[in-house]
């Protein structure tokens, strides 16, 4: 993190609006991958988003390091994210629908449904950093930033991700050939 990053964090920290806004501009996609990796959902995603900036805008006075802003707004997102999730009602799958989605021909719908199930079969921090890494491409060190992780921690983590989506997608990837 630069002298500038820095200190934009700082001013935020002590109420510049303005510093504050271009935090929402640079992180907000970023914090939508996290809420998005765990939800699965679009809209509740956004509105995830938007609860955490508004809860980080009311209680910013609590990060005492400017350096670890990142990681404390993904922080908010990711609890405000569980939530969210715990307060759906989930309806147990039958049977039937797990044979009758197993039976479907391989095609791209049922990759991309293979993909989307296998992604959210990981554990939320690898599917933070996956997510961060893979679809919004950043680089490591600002998804270090993001998730308040060490390079070795989070080199660990995308490998593993890597290695158990492999695993899981290896049958609907042969079945296309």
């Amino acid at each position: 993190m630069d002298a500038s990053e820095r200190e934009q964090y700082r001013a935020a920290i002590h109420g510049d609006r303005e510093a504050f806004e271009m935090i929402i501009r640079t992180h907000s996609r970023a914090l939508f991958a996290i809420a998005y990796g765990i939800l699965q959902n679009r809209e509740e995603a956004e509105d995830v988003v938007q609860d955490s900036l508004v809860k980080a805008w009311k209680t910013r006075w609590r990060v005492r390091d400017p350096e670890k802003f990142p990681a404390w707004l993904a922080t908010i997102a990711r609890y405000r994210a569980h939530d969210v999730f715990r307060k759906r009602r989930t309806f147990p799958f039958s049977e039937d629908i797990i044979e009758s989605v197993e039976r479907e021909p391989t095609d791209t719908t049922t990759l991309d449904r293979q993909l989307h199930s296998a992604l959210a079969a990981l554990p939320e921090l690898h599917r933070a950093a996956l997510t961060l890494r893979y679809f919004e491409e950043m680089d490591y060190r600002t998804i270090e930033n993001t998730l308040g992780l060490t390079n070795g921690a989070l080199r660990g983590i995308l490998g593993r991700a890597l290695a158990s989506m492999r695993k899981q997608l290896r049958p609907a990837l042969a079945s296309m050939d």
